[in-house]
Order: C-alpha cells, then structure tokens, then sequence
C-alpha cells in the first residue's frame, strides 16, 4: 500500500479541528484506492483547510486565494494521467474562487474537489463565509445578512459531474463518499461539514450530529429533480451522494482531444517556429 505520510510535519490547527478528520481520510482514502503519489497531485488556495496538501507525501500546488480550481484545470490538461485532487476551504472554493467553481462544473475537467466547509473563516479570524447560514454571526462581530450559498443545489442545477456532502464525525462514511468522489471521472464534489471549533460556537460537533442524516440506500442518485430538491433540505441536512452522469469531460473534449492524448511536457514542438508564427501574425 503506498504511504502518503509525511514525517516531522507541523500541523498548525487548533485542537479538534475538523481537518484533521479530512486529512486522515483522504489519505486513507488514496492508499485503499491504491494511487500511487508520484502521480497525485494535490492542489489549494488560502485558507486552514488548504493546508492539507502540505501534511501529505506527494506532489502539491498551491496557489492564490480562490485560484485553486483553475490551477488544478490546467494541471490536469497538461498531463491528463495524473490524479488532481482539490483541497481547500469554503471561502477559498465558493467566495474567493466562486466564478471558477461554477465555470468549471460547466467544463467538466476530471478533477475532484474535496472543501472543508466550517461556514466560518478559519484563517483569518471568523468572518462569515459565504456558506454561514443568515443571521449567524462571528466572533469578529460580522453578521451574515444575505442568504448563505448553497454549494449542492448550485452545482446540481449546473449538471455536475457528481455531487456530494460527507461530515467530519462520520468517517466511515465519508471515506466512502470520498473514494467514489475520486474514482469518479469527470468535475466531482465532495462538501464536507467540518466544525471551527475556535470562531464557530453554533455549527459544533453535536449540531452536526443532531441535523445530519444519511441518505439511504434506496436513493436514486441519477435524478437531477430529486437531488435538488434534496439539496434544499433545511431542517435535516443530508449528506451522500446527491446526484452523479456520466457527462462528457472536459480533456476529451473536440478541441483539446489532441493535445491532452500526450502529456504536454512529451510533445515534440519547435518553440521558435511557435514564436516565429506568432510573431508574423502581428505583422
């Protein structure tokens, strides 16, 4: 089994920290997948959660605040063989990084997105997050007053590839959520519910606890009109496996078919042909 574990890491997390759990399990996840590390690529923006990917033994791109889908895009058009795994937090994937997250639900690359959704800033000290439900507010005294965003119902809507939600506590079945979100091909996102136990004192582990359930086996996770409406329960909060197709992704596409058959750093290309080609273009 392959190891993923870094020695003599630092982990600068407050104890009980929800990202723990999601570091545990996702390297968990990958070892029972079997994916070898020289060929995962990890990638983040700014945030507590984006610090996963440097407390784990592969490769690891991280980028500006908000930039990090974008950057695992192109990382995975580059060399489509390689495994690219998302990992950030909730400000980072939906505020900061809001227009790419939906502009690459609409791309469809095959790349998984893993957020730690604690509906808090964690990083820098408790603002609310676009995923704070309204009226919450912060030890940094700010106040959610607008609706908060609805990650599952926004992709849903927006024909994601696969859909998800898993929470910290429940690890047995989030690793399960967590395997087939990886092993799936095409945009995959997997929301978990994961307590600030520093700036958050209302979304606690025990709330969690009492306003989450499974969905059940008898779901049917191919229709679209049942998994929105499912992603707008409110009173209990589902998590699973929402929705999922087998759309087309964005690699195979008509136009980038023939560049993505070959990883790019392989391609035999003259740059001052390119250059010269460009530069009487100009002309």
């Amino acid at each position: 089994m392959a190891n993923f574990d870094k020695i003599n890491k630092d982990i600068a997390w407050c104890p009980g920290c929800g990202n723990f759990s999601i570091l545990k399990v996702l390297k968990e996840s990958m070892q029972e997948l079997n994916l070898d590390p020289r060929n995962v690529v990890l990638v983040s923006g700014i945030g507590q959660a984006a610090k996963i990917p440097q407390y784990l033994e592969t490769h690891y791109f991280n980028g500006l605040h908000g930039r990090a889908i974008p950057a695992a895009t192109g990382i995975k058009l580059a060399n489509s063989g390689l495994k690219v795994i998302v990992v950030s937090g909730d400000g980072d994937i939906y505020g900061e990084g809001g227009n790419h997250f939906i502009h690459a639900i609409r791309r469809n690359p095959d790349i998984t997105v893993i957020v730690s959704n604690n509906m808090v800033y964690g990083l820098t000290k408790g603002q609310v997050s676009p995923t704070s439900d309204y009226g919450f507010v912060s030890k940094s005294r700010s106040k959610q007053y607008q609706g908060e965003f609805n990650p599952i119902s926004t992709a849903i809507s927006l024909d994601a590839s696969f859909v998800s939600r898993g929470f910290v506590l429940n690890q047995i079945h989030l690793k399960a959520v967590m395997k087939e979100a990886i092993s799936h091909k095409g945009f995959s996102l997997l929301d978990v519910y994961s307590p600030c136990v520093t700036f958050d004192t209302k979304h606690t582990y025990d709330w969690f606890k009492e306003n989450t359930y499974e969905l059940d086996s008898s779901y049917n996770a191919i229709d679209k009109v049942r998994a929105f409406e499912k992603s707008l329960e409110k009173e209990k909060l589902p998590i699973g496996v929402f929705y999922k197709n087998d759309r087309a992704i964005f690699e195979e596409s008509e136009v980038n078919m023939e560049k993505t058959q070959q990883a790019f750093y392989m391609h035999n290309q003259d740059r001052r042909e390119v250059l010269g080609n460009l530069i009487e273009s100009f002309k």
